[in-house]
């Protein structure tokens, strides 16, 4: 009777520094990465932001970001879409419905996108799969919600990229993005437009005929996000002004005359993807 009594207090020790130890080691133990620390810097606020930019409402859920690239965003923006587009998942001539060559060069990051096949096909016709969407264009898209918020609450989830390329003789058609899933559209999901190069004349409004839309000047480093109210609007590129990129800018990367735009978006889901 008496070891049993001695070893009450005994068993109760024991659990009380099994206690203690396990508290020890969950402090102690710290998460493990594989990501290399600092090595993923915010590229847009220590780099890319020109904290000098403007904020102009278009109209309820269009806005235009002027200036909002530095030079440095702008040239890093240019090289993660040269550094691709040569690739085999690269820059290509898209086609119509008819057949018939579209007056751009494009690409896609994070999926495949055609104006003909839409999101059906994972991989292109030649057997190539869309590269990943960078993560400084992840980044950006990130910081542009935040300095949104001043004046519009506009949900960003972005997981798509469609490059295009317009040449001086360049031109989009009136047209509007609602290729996306019906949850992306329904919520007015915005889509992002970065404009890299020469000045493009951006038309836009609530119908196709182009005497009835509005215009504004898309320059290099500009960015217009529309979504919520104005996410079907109708839109286009009615042309492209020569000789209108920084000199800065083709000194840094010989860039060809022309603009580069990123649109970023929300693809819809897939099984396959």
């Amino acid at each position: 009777m008496q070891n049993a009594a001695l070893g009450c207090p005994l068993n109760g020790l024991l659990k009380e520094y099994h206690k203690i130890t396990r508290s020890k080691i969950n402090i102690e133990t710290k998460p493990f990465t594989l990501i290399v620390p600092c090595e993923r810097r915010n590229l847009v606020f220590d780099n890319w932001r020109d904290m000098t930019y403007s904020l102009k409402q278009l109209q309820p859920g269009m806005v235009l970001f002027k200036n909002y690239l530095t030079l440095r965003g702008q040239v890093d923006i240019f090289n993660i879409c040269e550094k691709w587009g040569v690739g085999p998942g690269g820059f290509y001539v898209p086609r119509n419905q008819d057949g018939a060559k579209l007056q751009r060069h494009m690409m896609c990051f994070g999926r495949n996108w055609d104006p003909v096949t839409k999101y059906d096909n994972f991989f292109r016709s030649h057997g190539s799969q869309a590269p990943p969407l960078p993560y400084e264009l992840i980044s950006l898209a990130q910081n542009l919600s935040k300095d949104l918020r001043i004046i519009q609450d506009l949900l960003f989830t972005i997981n798509f990229c469609v490059v295009n390329y317009y040449s001086i003789d360049g031109r989009l058609d009136v047209d509007q993005d609602c290729d996306e899933s019906i949850y992306s559209l329904e919520r007015g999901s915005p889509v992002v437009s970065i404009s890299i190069g020469d000045i493009a004349e951006f038309y836009y409004g609530d119908t196709r005929e182009e005497d009835k839309l509005n215009h504004v000047l898309l320059e290099s480093g500009d960015v217009l996000i529309f979504g919520g109210k104005s996410r079907h609007i109708f839109h286009g590129v009615k042309r492209i002004w020569p000789g209108t990129r920084p000199i800065q800018l083709f000194q840094e990367t010989h860039m060809i005359p022309g603009r580069l735009n990123l649109t970023l978006r929300q693809a819809p889901c897939s099984s396959y993807g």
